[in-house]
């Protein structure tokens, strides 16, 4: 063999360990199945999560080439949550009225816009009204638009909540005409019309292992400890109330950051994701940034109240999509596990406009642990202590010798 030819030899050898290396410092891959386009979308399987960072720093797209190179594929995170775009309406309110049947509020919206919704605010507090909502295009005729449309205020020393939104179907009117059906009187402070355009965000139904209800007598609370069959992301929880009458309690939903075990059991560390109100009035749906658990804890303050029947919990998460654009023939790998790895940026951040519309999807492989290479360990000097015990007897025996040399010598 030539030197030019073993030269070859050990700088390929030594590429595909570089590239080997590269991806040795995560602890799982799973091969791309189906890349076949310069742009692919990936799902993140609910499984992978327990694995990754809670960041989601540390997934990466790696290709082996034919040349045992590696190259990294790019991608963009995408999260598929709900998105609401609201645009505002100008209006003026012309004339306010009232009768036998309440008060009036009439508004007039100088363009063709539609609207679907009005943030209302009075100058009253701890109120229970029901409204009627007309559209006019002459003041002539009215339509209904909504009928006892139930509105809703509570302030004292502990608590201030709010349901002053109307929400209605999309209705284009000249004029608008709000009844309040109240006798004491009702004084509207400020009215804010817009169209709401809500995109669907894309969800996972969580099935939920465990579920316990406890109430707290001593601190005057239901708790609801639920436990999910493995770490996923969540961004949705519903609590479903069977209940009759009309109720109002503080609600606070957290989930466990962190546990120390001691010899009484484990401690539990709580991270609050939400907090807000359980209504009789609302749909008790509770939505927020998308977090990697396990165990959530639902805390309900019944202050004086009788604890609620709860029927059921539903937990969700937002679906995450990888756009990824691969630049060269390779066999790709989706790796992650890896802690101390920082977000990747690439220069498609900049120029997410650009994805195309339509991207066919792939799939993954079966998860694969990556294998390490061992660490070079020095072996001891003596491996076996019956050698070092021999060579400290040699020394002893010498040293004795020269003692009763220099004895004899005096």
């Amino acid at each position: 063999m030539t030197l030019k030819i073993k030269l070859l030899t050990c700088f390929s050898l030594l590429i595909f360990a570089l590239s080997f290396a590269q991806m040795q410092k995560y602890s799982y891959q799973r091969a791309l199945i189906g890349v076949q386009d310069p742009w692919h979308k990936l799902t993140l399987p609910d499984d992978i999560f327990e694995k990754v960072s809670p960041s989601l720093s540390d997934i990466r797209v790696y290709g082996i080439t034919t040349k045992n190179d590696t190259v990294e594929a790019s991608y963009v995170l995408k999260l598929n949550d709900e998105k609401v775009i609201t645009d505002n309406v100008p209006f003026k309110i012309l004339n306010t009225s009232h009768n036998e049947k309440g008060y009036y509020f009439t508004l007039e919206v100088p363009s063709k816009a539609p609207i679907n919704n009005l943030q209302l605010a009075f100058k009253q507090f701890n109120f229970d009204w029901r409204i009627n909502l007309e559209g006019s295009h002459d003041q002539k005729e009215w339509f209904s638009i909504v009928e006892d449309y139930r509105i809703l205020s509570i302030k004292n020393a502990e608590t201030f909540y709010e349901y002053t939104s109307l929400s209605f179907p999309n209705s284009s009117y000249r004029y608008f005409r709000i009844l309040v059906k109240s006798a004491e009187k009702s004084e509207l402070k400020s009215a804010k019309a817009s169209y709401n355009t809500i995109k669907n965000g894309v969800f996972n139904d969580y099935t939920i292992k465990r579920m316990n209800i406890k109430d707290n007598k001593a601190e005057k609370r239901t708790e609801i400890d639920v436990e999910l069959l493995r770490s996923v992301p969540v961004s949705f929880v519903k609590v479903y109330v069977n209940a009759s009458f009309d109720y109002y309690r503080p609600i606070t939903i957290q989930y466990i950051s962190d546990s120390l075990k001691t010899p009484k059991g484990y401690l539990y560390n709580y991270r609050t994701l939400t907090d807000g109100t359980l209504t009789s009035i609302e749909k008790n749906e509770f939505k927020f940034n998308n977090t990697v658990v396990k165990k959530i804890k639902i805390s309900i303050q019944n202050q004086d109240n009788q604890p609620l029947s709860i029927n059921k919990v539903d937990v969700k998460g937002n679906v995450y999509d990888l756009d990824i654009r691969f630049n060269e023939p390779a066999t790709y790998y989706l790796t992650y596990g890896n802690a101390l790895a920082y977000k990747p940026y690439y220069d498609l951040d900049h120029f997410i406009a650009k994805t195309p519309d339509t991207i066919t999807s792939i799939n993954l492989g079966e998860e694969e642990a990556i294998s390490k290479t061992p660490k070079e360990t020095t072996s001891p000097l003596f491996e076996n202590k019956l050698w070092l015990w021999l060579i400290i007897i040699v020394i002893i025996v010498l040293l004795g010798g020269f003692t009763l040399k220099m004895i004899q010598v005096k």
